[in-house]
């Protein structure tokens, strides 16, 4: 590991003027930073410990939404009673993506900036576009199995491995920020990037700019919802294909719907045209199959993870189904 100067950031104003002079790192949980650090893919020259600042809490907004900080540990978010009965997909996303242990590690803006596992990535001996802009992404013809579907580009297939990132996108997720510039707000979809031709970049935040808080808006059918997700191994491991859903049916008919997918992008990816073909239409298995199938038809799956189509398709009617039947 490269040698690193260590520093506890005593307010916001002295951690962001320490990451935006140069080469440096927040750490929070650590969780994963550490270990690409371990790695030799992560080699910031400056930790900035940002664990002491007060965004340790989950706080009421004046709308009736959550107002989630940054530091918050994901065992706490998960054991929140407010999240479990308001959101339950956000809860069941946080237990379903690492173990106890790191749960109660991991933190909440960690979580959302985790970045991907890709084997390429992880790898220093290897080409990476993500890591090394212009060296290639030898993943396109190489393992990529548990890979993009979904806007990926000649650059980069890399998915994004946050389960908890799945239900903030479908809810509408607002990422607080603070940077040399000031405040900012950002919502999901919308604070992750596809990778086009820039891979190396994984969000919209600038240079020295720290996320504070995230925001979930209320939502009057938040507490019907599920996150699935499907795995290789039934331990922890990141999903070959989730889904986050919330679903309002009043008479047979969808009034609303909230849904997004994970392990099939490189962003967590909000189910737009699913959305907007089921409501209004009936709560109905074969609506629900015409929604998932004109969502997963923008796909363009690689030589080996082609099964990862009707796979999301699959689990997303699978999901509505429950929901429909869970009233």
């Amino acid at each position: 590991m490269r040698p690193f100067t260590y520093e506890r950031a005593a307010d916001v104003r002295s951690a962001v003027a320490v990451c935006a002079a140069g080469d440096a790192a927040y750490l929070g949980g650590g969780t994963n930073l550490v270990d690409l650090m371990r790695l030799g893919v992560a080699t910031p020259a400056v930790l900035v410990d940002v664990t002491r600042l007060p965004f340790d809490r989950i706080e009421e907004t004046e709308e009736g939404g959550l107002l989630i900080g940054a530091g918050v540990r994901n065992s706490d978010l998960a054991a929140d009673s407010r999240v479990r009965r308001r959101h339950p997909m956000l809860a069941q996303a946080v237990v379903a993506g690492a173990s106890g242990q790191i749960r109660n590690m991991a933190t909440v803006a960690g979580n959302l900036l985790q970045r991907t596992r890709c084997a390429y990535f992880q790898d220093v001996t290897k080409p990476c576009n993500k890591r090394e802009p212009g060296s290639g992404c030898p993943a396109r013809r190489g393992e990529h199995r548990n890979l993009a579907v979904l806007g990926h580009s000649d650059a980069c297939v890399a998915t994004h491995p946050s389960d908890m990132a799945v239900p903030l996108a479908a809810l509408g997720a607002v990422v607080h920020i603070e940077g040399p510039g000031g405040s900012r707000q950002v919502p999901m979809p919308g604070f992750h990037r596809l990778p086009g031709d820039r891979p190396e970049r994984d969000t919209v935040l600038e240079p020295g700019e720290l996320v504070t808080a995230v925001e979930v808006p209320p939502l009057a059918f938040g507490a019907r919802s599920r996150y699935r997700k499907v795995r290789d191994r039934a331990s922890f491991a990141f999903a070959v294909v989730s889904v986050a859903a919330a679903l309002d049916v009043a008479d047979g008919m969808v009034r609303d719907c909230r849904i997004a997918l994970g392990g099939v992008a490189h962003v967590p990816w909000r189910a737009e045209l699913a959305e907007a073909e089921l409501c209004g239409g009936p709560a109905t298995e074969a609506a629900f199959t015409r929604a998932a199938g004109l969502e997963m038809a923008q796909a363009r799956p690689l030589e080996r993870n082609a099964f990862k189509v009707p796979l999301a398709a699959n689990v997303l009617v699978r999901t509505l189904i429950d929901l429909v039947e869970a009233r």
